[in-house]
């Protein structure tokens, strides 16, 4: 890697900005002489600030036929994500806006306040077949900036107006804000709501999650997500050898006394520029077990930091991607976990009258 480490930003996840790989050129940080002789002026460059652009959109429901993702539908109310997870599969995507992957993905988010709109017309039209949304597959749907644009709220009221199912994904506490609307489809089998926790261990949440919330935080917002109702799942994700998997366990028991009835789990992924950011965040945080982390993960790539291939990106292969797969299968069964999950309902789905009918007689 051709970039220095330096102290990362306080409340930042990446350690630097990378380049993206659509780029022709590449830009670097030097001093140009211009710097200020302000007596508070030092070597430090300026804080980072967060800026939401509005991004325009022609559609929102995306889809895929990936055989490995669970949900053929999905939403994402929100492009980079503030949370900044160094682990974050979705951070190459900023490569497309021309922008990186790394500092950029956490710091310059884009927004769609038109979603709901645009959901209450796709949902509407006549050829349209109803099947599970997912919110926040890509990006956190709850994280920090929802609380003023509150978008995936707009979104949860259309698909309840519609009586439409939806899952959530998040690590965010704030999803409780709309525990109202999750209640009550939830209590029509149209609600679920899976929460990301990939360690008990607040040091190791700080460095690797450091805007989301706390892990005690989110076991708290599965207490009261199960208690109002909503079923609710845990998801181990990502599991990264050497480093968070030893809390797997401890993660599934502490869920599970919290009402979670579900569980999930994914390897780390490193595909395209998050390799390079996430080894840089390695070298910064844990020096002496970093070349340690990336051999168990190249063990489980088979030799590769990541391999796309559909059948096995999830779980890897090998010795130890077996051994997580079989301790994961033996806590779900001591717990419980996993073992009635009807799917949610499209039998309640309707499109609201636009319009009033008019009667001649």
């Amino acid at each position: 890697m051709s970039q220095s480490l330096k102290p990362p930003d306080r409340g930042r996840g990446a350690t630097f900005n990378s380049g993206n790989r659509f780029a022709h050129a590449e830009r670097e940080d030097a001093d140009d002489g211009w710097r200020p002789l302000a007596p508070e002026a030092d070597d430090e460059p300026p804080k980072l600030k967060t800026t939401v652009t509005i991004q325009p959109i022609r559609g929102i429901i995306s889809r895929n036929d990936s055989p490995d993702v669970g949900f053929n539908q999905s939403i994402n109310p929100y492009q980079g994500c503030e949370h900044g997870c160094i682990y974050c599969y979705a951070r190459p995507s900023h490569a497309y806006l021309d922008l990186s992957p790394g500092l950029d993905f956490e710091s310059k988010l884009f927004a769609k306040p038109d979603g709901p709109a645009q959901l209450r017309r796709e949902l509407s039209q006549a050829r349209y077949r109803p099947e599970t949304i997912v919110i926040g597959g890509n990006t956190d749907a709850y994280q920090p900036i929802e609380r003023e644009w509150k978008i995936t709220r707009g979104l949860l009221e259309v698909c309840e107006e519609f009586q439409h199912p939806v899952g959530v994904i998040t690590k965010s506490a704030l999803v409780l804000r709309d525990i109202d609307i999750l209640a009550r489809m939830a209590s029509r089998n149209l609600a679920r709501v899976y929460v990301s926790i990939t360690t008990l261990d607040r040091e190791l949440h700080r460095r690797m999650e450091p805007r989301a919330a706390t892990p005690q935080r989110r076991l708290d917002a599965v207490r009261n997500l199960t208690a109002a109702g909503i079923p609710v799942g845990v998801m181990t994700a990502p599991i990264i050898p050497a480093l968070n998997d030893r809390d797997m366990e401890a993660v599934l028991e502490a869920a599970h006394i919290a009402g979670a009835r579900y569980a999930g789990y994914v390897l780390i992924r490193l595909p395209h520029e998050l390799k390079e950011l996430f080894k840089a965040w390695l070298l910064q945080h844990y020096p002496l077990c970093a070349e340690h982390v990336m051999s168990m993960i190249r063990q489980m790539r088979g030799g590769k930091e990541y391999d796309a291939d559909f059948a096995t990106r999830h779980s890897g292969t090998g010795l130890f991607a077996e051994l997580i797969e079989r301790r994961f299968a033996v806590a779900c069964k001591r717990l419980g976990l996993n073992e009635e999950r009807a799917p949610l309902t499209t039998e309640l789905f309707r499109r609201p009258d636009t319009a009033v009918q008019l009667h001649l007689f």
